[in-house]
Order: C-alpha cells, then sequence, then structure tokens
C-alpha cells in the first residue's frame, strides 16, 4: 500500500556545459521523490530522483529554461499527488499506472516526454520502498506471474514471465563506462584524464546532423585522439539528438566516415535516435541503416502504443532511461528483448542515487554498450555524497562502472 509520496528539489550547476543540438546546458534541477509505503504489515520508505532535463525532454525554443523547469516541477508535485496511484497493486502495476496517467495529461502544457521524465522519480520511490519493505531487489520482483492489465495484451497474457526472460538471471560484475564528446568538446585534459587516468574506451559523439561530412570527420578526429591516448580498439556511438533530417543523411553519414577512415567506421557500434522523436510524423524506413550499423530508438520510445511502429519502420532496437519510468523500461525491454532486439542503457547525467538505479539497470538487462554515465563529467559535485560508499560507479579507473551490491534491497538506496 502506497501511504505518501513528495517530492524536493534542488538546482544543480554543470561543471562544464553539455551540447546538445536543441542547445547547451548549464544548470539543472535535480527532483527527488520520497515515497512511503507498508507491506505485508512492514513500513518502509523509498527514494528516487533524476534530473529535469527541460532542454532534452522539452526542447521549446520560444520558453526559457526558467519557464519550462518551473512548469515541470509543478507537474512532478501534481503526480505525487495524483489520488489514483495510491493503491495496494504491485509496484509494477502502480507504475504502469502512473506512467498511463503522465501519458493521459494532453491538455497539460508540459509535453508527454517531459511529463513521464516527471513521473519518473516517483515510479524509482516506489520500487526502492517496496524492495526495503521486503528486503527483496527491484529486479527480483517477478519470481511468480501476476496480471498486469496495461501489458498483457502485449505478452499473450503473461508480461511477468516475458520480464523474467529479459531480466538476466545474474547481475553482470560491472558494465562498460561511455565518455560523451559533445561537437566543440576539446580532446584534451578532461578527455585525457578520462581515458589514460580512468580507463574509458567507449566513447559516445553529440553529433549534430546537419552536415554528414563534418560529422564524420569529428568522429575521425575522436577515434584517432582515442588511438594516440593508447586506446587499442575505441569503441564509438553517434547521437545528433535528432538533428538528422532524415534518414538518407544518416546513411550520408555512414558512406562518409567508411570512406574517410574506415578503421573509425568499424569501431562505431550503433547510432541513437538521429532524427524527430514523433516517428509517425518522422516516418523512415531504416531497413537499409539497420542493415549496416544499429539504429536505436531514444526519445521517441514513451509509450507501448508506439511498438508496432518501431517494429515495422526497421529500428534495431531500442534506449532504455530511468528517466521514462522503471515499470516502462520492464515492459519496453522485454518487448524488444521478444522480438531478438538491441538494447543499450543511456543516461540523464544521472548522478548520485538516481546513477545507482540506472547502473542496477544495466547489470541485470542483456546491454548491447553496458551504460552511459556522464555526470561524473557535467556534476561530479552531485556524486560526492555517494563516491565515497560506491567508488566502483563514480570513481572506477577500469573504465567500467559497477554497484557494489547489485541486489542490494529495492534500487539501491540503502547503499
Amino acid at each position: 500500500m502506497i501511504l505518501s509520496a513528495s517530492i524536493r528539489f534542488r538546482e544543480r550547476p554543470f561543471a562544464k556545459p553539455l551540447q546538445l543540438s536543441s542547445g547547451i546546458i548549464t544548470e539543472i534541477t535535480e527532483a527527488t521523490a520520497i515515497v512511503r509505503v507498508r507491506v505485508g504489515g512492514v513500513e518502509a520508505e523509498g527514494s528516487g530522483s533524476i534530473y529535469l532535463s527541460d532542454l532534452w525532454a522539452w526542447p521549446d525554443p520560444a520558453l526559457s529554461h526558467a519557464q519550462r523547469d518551473a512548469e515541470m516541477r509543478r507537474l512532478c508535485v501534481d503526480l505525487a499527488e495524483y489520488s489514483g496511484w495510491f493503491n495496494d497493486a504491485h509496484p509494477l502495476v502502480s507504475g504502469l499506472d502512473l506512467h498511463a496517467r503522465a501519458a493521459a495529461l494532453q491538455e497539460d502544457p508540459v509535453p508527454l516526454l517531459a511529463r513521464l521524465v516527471c513521473a519518473s522519480p516517483l515510479d524509482a520511490a516506489l520500487h526502492d520502498a517496496w524492495g526495503q519493505a521486503t528486503g527483496t531487489s527491484a529486479f527480483r520482483f517477478f519470481e511468480k506471474s501476476f496480471p498486469v492489465a496495461r501489458a498483457d495484451a502485449l505478452f499473450d497474457g503473461d508480461t511477468v514471465h516475458f520480464i523474467r526472460r529479459f531480466l538476466l538471471p545474474n547481475p553482470v560484475p560491472a558494465v562498460d563506462g561511455w565518455y560523451v564528446v559533445s561537437g566543440t568538446d576539446p580532446l584534451a585534459d578532461d578527455f585525457k584524464a578520462f581515458v589514460e587516468g580512468r580507463g574509458f574506451r567507449c566513447f559516445k559523439l553529440k553529433t549534430h546532423g546537419k552536415d554528414p561530412e563534418a560529422d564524420a570527420r569529428r568522429t575521425v578526429e575522436v577515434y584517432l585522439a582515442a588511438r594516440a591516448l593508447g586506446v587499442k580498439s575505441p569503441r564509438l556511438s553517434a547521437d545528433s539528438n535528432e538533428g538528422n533530417p532524415d534518414a538518407a543523411s544518416v546513411m550520408a553519414y555512414l558512406d562518409a566516415l567508411k570512406s574517410m577512415n574506415p578503421e573509425a567506421y568499424a569501431g562505431l557500434e550503433y547510432l541513437e535516435q538521429p532524427t524527430g522523436r514523433d516517428i509517425r510524423r518522422h516516418a523512415f524506413d531504416w531497413h537499409p541503416v539497420s542493415a549496416r550499423k544499429p539504429v536505436l530508438i531514444d526519445e521517441g520510445l514513451m509509450t507501448q502504443d508506439i511498438f508496432p511502429d518501431i517494429a515495422a519502420q526497421g529500428w534495431s532496437g531500442i534506449c532504455l532511461k530511468t528517466c521514462k519510468g522503471h515499470s516502462f523500461n520492464l515492459i519496453a525491454g522485454a518487448w524488444a528483448h521478444s522480438r531478438g532486439m538491441k538494447i543499450a542503457v543511456q543516461d540523464l547525467t544521472n548522478p548520485g542515487l538516481a546513477a545507482i538505479h540506472s547502473c542496477l539497470l544495466a547489470q541485470h538487462v542483456p546491454s548491447l554498450n553496458g551504460v552511459e554515465l556522464n555526470s561524473p563529467q557535467f556534476t561530479p559535485a552531485a556524486n560526492e555524497p555517494w563516491a565515497g560508499r560506491e567508488p566502483g560507479l563514480f570513481s572506477s579507473n577500469d573504465g567500467m562502472h559497477r554497484v557494489s551490491d547489485a541486489l542490494a534491497p529495492g534500487l539501491g538506496s540503502a547503499l
């Protein structure tokens, strides 16, 4: 039974700007949810957090960051007070109900993806609280099947069975970390520190999507810079954050990259959401691109009604992000896994507790990439209260991330 839910906010400055195709992030709000539950007579409290990354989730140039942020804070509070999710259902059921509530608020000025971001810390806090009350990892809530009304139609009436098949029987001990390279980042001090000092060998490029040859040149530049610092086989991914106009421009980027440097082309492992998030409005045939490199849907993955379009358009797989809701991640991951699609675990500059959640997810699912966690690059101060307790997550020197107890109760707040 959910007894109470609340949200608190804290402003976090970026140590250095994060450049997206939609603009530059220099500060952000961290939303932390606290949920109290009673399970079998035991009361417990859980926590979940996320950055309200408005420029990513709500890239509307007509509104300032302050305006978008204020609306998202307001919606977080509204969702915490939503009476419909104060029930005694399984946390997966309650989490999907909350996700559906956020998706249904079509008259709210906050757009869909941003609404899901606002709901996500509450969903995480609920799973964390349930785990604290039962002494069980949130990834072990699925030993027995139970009805899931909002998802059973996808899974022949047994959603939980497919979630069990999706989750690894044992969490992997560590996962690869990724260093994010924005379009104008110098490949010098910070880059060198993460490569030589912290052992990073995986690099995510924030491409622009407007000039295929320029993006290819930057990709080669990053690849060669990593090689020069001793990385034998750099792993690359490219993310234009919807900056490409169409699939043909993505193919042009791949052609240019292969022509400029075949080794860098071979090192490019996948592409993230090259075109607009509304994949019905921005519908392209991805089969030719997928035949060369995996192309994964990210911003466009918001609700399960889009699943048939993802399959029909030829997307290679999906990006899981905790900012879309823990419950929805489990449903989307189980659906993709059942179809043999690729799965990556991506980031929203998750700090502290949110980083623990994201890493736990990556350690429990068949992740293509490991996990992208870039808060050590952009908001390291937000990690300081946690860094001493989880050095393998926040300050490891082998290019990997790990949570010390991958089967900690809930989603790890007690760590």
